[in-house]
């Protein structure tokens, strides 16, 4: 079984997600109970650390998508951080910059959230 963990803190105005390890099909169901749980808690700008996370597939990715919309619809968004070249290879291939932001550092992706002026209950 693939090794796969999420660590979930507040940083205002944004839930960070750090995640290490196997996102595949085993893991995937991981992952999206826990943005369920923060989306039914009310919160909507997320940021996804990608540090230690060392491979992902297709199901990995899709989690990302199931999210989105809804996410996007309460005035949030899901960020991207911190990539290692072949994750970021991946979600390249598939055209997901085009859909997400992704961003070196978590820094940023806090002060576009703190710029786009959602720092309200959003956080």
């Amino acid at each position: 079984m693939s090794s796969f963990s999420i660590e979930h803190r507040l940083r205002k105005p944004a839930q960070i997600l750090d995640i290490k390890g196997f996102l595949d099909a085993h893991t995937a169901p991981q992952l999206e109970t826990k943005l369920e749980s923060i989306i039914r808690e009310g919160g909507y700008n997320i940021v996804v650390n990608f540090r230690e996370l060392d491979y992902i597939s297709s199901a990995g990715l899709g989690v990302f998508m199931v999210f989105i919309e809804e996410v996007r619809n309460k005035l949030g968004d899901i960020k991207l951080v911190s990539m290692q070249p072949k994750v970021f290879t991946v979600f390249d291939l598939l055209g997901f910059p085009m859909l997400f932001e992704i961003l070196e550092h978590e820094d940023e992706a806090i002060a576009n959230f703190r710029d786009a002026g959602n720092e309200s209950e959003n956080g």
